[in-house]
């Protein structure tokens, strides 16, 4: 029937058609929106190859973790702290309406991604919708390169130690290992482990590190579409299984945190402080294409030890601690809360 349409259209339409690869691509993306999943996405070769930059731990960018809104909308969930779009004033919450004047209304969430990356030093421009402001606004963003370090770790106060983890890539498990191994010989007897704004990673990563943390039992299972179910189980033995502990979350931690944060909160190991996850449990499979095009296909749904589903609905903290917008610069109230939760005990 495509092939049809297409021969009609070559016949009849009153005007120039585009070349078949664009033709292509449109009609494969016109397929992919009857699925009504943002993460089952095409994406173009210059996307998909900027895409590619994320295994390196290291992108270019704004600096920003955003999520595609049941409504088709592309959603900041959080600029990330001292990046450019934090920089120029965007806000969790701001919707973004068009990029260099292309609507991305609509559009895949792995695509209208790409076009707002692009290389250090560039700029680009986005029209963002706020609620409570009456008319759309341009922001003009200078993109820079992003780089996450894997682990920060420090010792606090009251020998509280303190792990930031921001993505869970290859070296994961080894560098959190690292870092609790050195806050353990420096005394530590408290841990505050920090997965805010980690929007995820590989899952025999997010398995491992969830399993230096819990005795023998589940981490988290995974349902695929053919109805077939695999648990992922963790070992008794590991460093992190006796000292006491908080985890901090809030609306960019995503997929792999949530995993992690979700095992220790379902087998009660340790409280969640912080905000409502992103909530996206679900797992993509990419398929590399002979254009160098990337199609990928969701293919499996994650689930807590408990059996509760995280995707679309998210992680809610045991003890829910907001930053609001006035917050002093250098103040860190969810961290701050963590603090006493470890050191008072409520």
């Amino acid at each position: 029937m495509l092939r049809q349409i297409l021969d009609i259209l070559d016949k009849e339409f009153y005007g120039g058609l585009p070349d078949q690869t664009t033709l292509s691509y449109g009609a494969i993306r016109g397929l992919l929106t009857t699925l009504d999943d943002p993460y089952t996405t095409f994406i173009e070769p210059d996307i998909a190859a900027i895409w590619n930059q994320d295994a390196t731990g290291q992108f270019e960018g704004i600096g920003a973790t955003v999520q595609l809104r049941e409504d088709g909308y592309l959603e900041i969930v959080r600029p990330l702290p001292g990046q450019p779009a934090e920089t120029v004033g965007i806000k969790a919450g701001d919707i973004v309406l068009s990029v260099d004047g292309v609507s991305i209304v609509g559009m895949g969430l792995y695509e209208a991604i790409g076009l707002i990356r692009g290389p250090a030093g560039t700029e680009v421009t986005l029209e963002i919708g706020r609620q409570g402001e009456q008319e759309p606004f341009m922001v003009t963003v200078r993109r820079a390169r992003i780089e996450m370090p894997t682990v920060d770790s420090r010792m606090l106060e009251n020998n509280i130690g303190y792990i930031q983890l921001t993505e869970f890539d290859d070296t994961a498990t080894e560098r959190v290992s690292s870092a609790l191994q050195a806050l353990l010989d420096q005394g530590a007897s408290g841990l505050v482990f920090d997965l805010r704004d980690n929007p995820g990673g590989f899952l025999n990563q997010a398995i491992m590190v969830g399993d230096l943390f819990l005795d023998e039992g589940i981490v988290a299972i995974e349902r695929d579409s053919s109805g077939g179910e695999q648990s992922f189980p963790s070992r008794t033995g590991d460093l992190g299984e006796t000292i006491p502990l908080v985890v901090l979350v809030n609306g960019g931690s995503a997929s792999a945190s949530e995993i992690v944060a979700g095992a220790i909160q379902d087998r009660s190991r340790a409280v969640l402080i912080g905000e409502l996850t992103l909530g996206k449990g679900s797992v993509q499979l990419p398929h590399n294409l002979s254009d160098g095009s990337q199609l990928r296909v969701t293919v499996a749904r994650w689930y807590t030890p408990n059996n509760n589903s995280i995707h679309g609905e998210g992680l809610t903290p045991d003890i829910e601690v907001t930053i609001p917008e006035d917050t002093p610069e250098g103040e860190d109230p969810q961290l701050q809360r963590a603090i006493q939760y470890l050191t008072e005990g409520e």
